[in-house]
């Protein structure tokens, strides 16, 4: 998405968040970078304004009234509303971001946040899915990034955005091994946090394409990184 579309304003980003100082903040930085806001305090009525239409990107916080971040999150997804989500919570554990993560957010930002930083989030959700739709089958895998999800032979596998983002890598470049600092750069651009997380999305994705079919699509390459197998696994 051009910077030009921001600046003209055609792109709508509602905030649900309850905490009145954070999410002027938020709005005010949003709105400053040319988007469009909308702004809503209660988890329910959050997910029905989301559920309305309309809206490029999500900014969610998790402890709301009403409904939290997650039961929300998992409702859109379970509608079938694949809008990318952005949770920006105080909740820093490891597994509450891996909880938001398994629930469809497309990422998770710790509060306080640099408004640097969460631009930067924003700007690079806003960037996925890729547009592209004719990924060939590679090692029976076949992306259709438009619905985020990956078809295993005949079977229909629902995908995050980041997860499309990183199988598309991979199929991009069926057989060769790649880094995680390749990974990085490729899907999550200027990245300033921990290069695990590459691991936790190849683990991801494994849990959804290969384990339950028996497969063993994507592969560890000791010392190179991760590639994806250009054989159809057995």
């Amino acid at each position: 998405m051009l910077r030009g579309a921001w600046e003209a304003g055609w792109v709508r980003i509602l905030v649900i968040e309850d905490d009145d100082a954070v999410a002027e903040g938020l709005c005010r930085t949003l709105i400053g970078e040319g988007f469009r806001v909308e702004r809503c305090g209660n988890g329910s009525e959050g997910l029905t304004k989301a559920m309305a239409g309309g809206f490029d990107l999500i900014v969610l916080d998790l402890l709301l009234p009403g409904m939290n971040g997650y039961r929300l999150c998992q409702a859109l997804r379970d509608a079938d509303d694949w809008t990318p989500i952005l949770m920006l919570t105080a909740k820093a554990g490891e597994f509450d971001e891996a909880e938001g993560l398994e629930t469809g957010a497309d990422d998770y930002l710790v509060k306080p946040a640099s408004m640097v930083v969460f631009m930067a989030r924003v700007r690079a959700l806003l960037r996925r899915p890729s547009r592209r739709v004719d990924w060939p089958s590679v090692g029976g895998l076949r992306l259709d990034p438009l619905r985020r999800r990956c078809l295993v032979g005949d079977v229909s596998v629902e995908l995050t955005s980041r997860e499309t983002e990183v199988l598309a890598f991979l199929l991009d470049h069926p057989g060769e091994a790649h880094s995680k600092t390749e990974l990085l750069d490729a899907v999550w651009g200027d990245f300033e946090g921990d290069p695990n997380i590459v691991e936790v999305y190849i683990s991801h994705l494994r849990r959804k394409v290969d384990e339950p079919f028996g497969r063993s699509s994507i592969e560890t390459v000791r010392g190179l990184g991760y590639r994806i197998r250009v054989e159809e696994p057995a």
